[in-house]
């Protein structure tokens, strides 16, 4: 896992913010994290941004705090939450790793709408996150790799949000270029 002190500082903060209620916390938080997951194409973090970033979509939900199974699901997140950061702090990446995994066999117990609700938002989260990825310059390829979600899934997802219309290959024109060496050689 690269940047295991951010990573750790991310969870912490996401604790107190999931605690809190704060989904605008949770969604910058998970910002911060794909930024670093772009870079390093580290599926440690990017697992991380995701869930982060799901739990912020089900605490602004605030019907699903209603459903029965509420109570378990919120005390399980803060659990592994808890042993995420346990892991972290003693660099034992196997063990995050399978703590990481653990959640999304505890949302496969949940039962009815509930986990329905749930299991779809971490799907969108994915591919949500697999788009801030590609806006980062990874290819479409790579990204649905990286985050397990089918090309046409991202390709779809980023087609509707206009990130594949960007055209990164616009420069300034030539005679602004020479102007702007100039005025730096001048001095």
């Amino acid at each position: 896992m690269e940047e295991v002190e951010h990573v750790l500082k991310v969870l912490k903060q996401a604790k107190l913010a999931l605690k809190n209620n704060d989904s605008i916390q949770l969604k910058q938080l998970s910002n911060q994290t794909i930024h670093s997951s772009s870079i390093y194409q580290d599926t440690d973090n990017i697992l991380v941004a995701v869930i982060i970033y799901a739990l912020s979509k089900i605490i602004e939900r605030p019907r699903y705090q209603e459903y029965a199974g509420w109570n378990t699901f919120f005390r399980h997140f803060l659990k592994h939450i808890d042993y995420s950061i346990l892991y972290l702090e003693r660099k034992d990446f196997p063990n995050l790793r399978e703590e990481l995994s653990r959640i999304r066999r505890d949302i496969s117990k949940l039962t009815g709408d509930f986990k329905k609700n749930v299991e779809e938002v971490f799907r969108k989260a994915e591919i949500n996150k697999a788009s801030k990825i590609y806006e980062h310059g990874l290819s479409l390829e790579k990204t649905a790799k990286l985050l397990g979600i089918s090309l046409w899934e991202l390709a779809e997802y980023t087609g509707q949000t206009g990130v594949s219309e960007v055209n990164i290959t616009i420069t300034m024109p030539v005679q602004d270029r020479i102007k702007l060496a100039q005025s730096i050689f001048a001095k």
